[in-house]
């Protein structure tokens, strides 16, 4: 599992101690109502299906997991000039808190299963619109997860 450490950038709160994750191949061969499934045993609640805003936005109420059911696509994370992932079906990616994320483009069958850590409610904030010290106060606030939604093989 490949862990992204990410810091404040510009008006991106990005999660202060968390890293972004990611889980390749972690979950192939499934069928949507599996992977929800499969994240609703381990605490990851709240799925939704669809696929990812092509703008740079983040959750700071919630911890977000897109798993990528069927496609590709490439992710942006962490804000403008944040490293590019390119992510296939089967990937896991796992947002702490504050992390931007935005689709770089995608094959046109991308179908992504999202959900949130303890089912927590989640906002919507997009960086030139949200006051960012409030947004790290929220961030402050969101526990960790219990359970990650896949297991590391390495361990952590």
């Amino acid at each position: 599992m490949d862990r992204l450490p990410l810091g404040l950038n510009g008006t991106v709160p990005n999660h202060p101690r968390l890293p972004v994750l990611v889980a390749r191949a972690a979950l192939p061969d499934r069928t949507p109502v599996q992977i929800e499934t499969h994240l609703a045993h381990r605490g990851w609640t709240r799925a939704w299906r669809n696929g990812i805003h092509a703008f740079h936005h983040y959750h700071s109420t919630a911890h977000e997991v897109l798993v990528i059911a069927r496609g590709q696509v490439r992710v942006t994370v962490g804000g403008e000039g944040g490293p590019p992932l390119d992510l296939h079906a089967g990937d896991v990616l796992v947002l702490p808190a504050g992390t931007a994320h935005r689709n770089d483009g995608s094959s046109a069958d991308l179908l992504v299963i999202g959900a949130y850590a303890g089912g927590r409610d989640w906002d919507l904030c997009r960086p030139e619109d949200t006051d960012l010290e409030g947004a790290r106060a929220r961030i402050a606030q969101v526990p960790d997860w219990d359970t990650a939604p896949v297991d590391d093989p390495e361990g952590g």
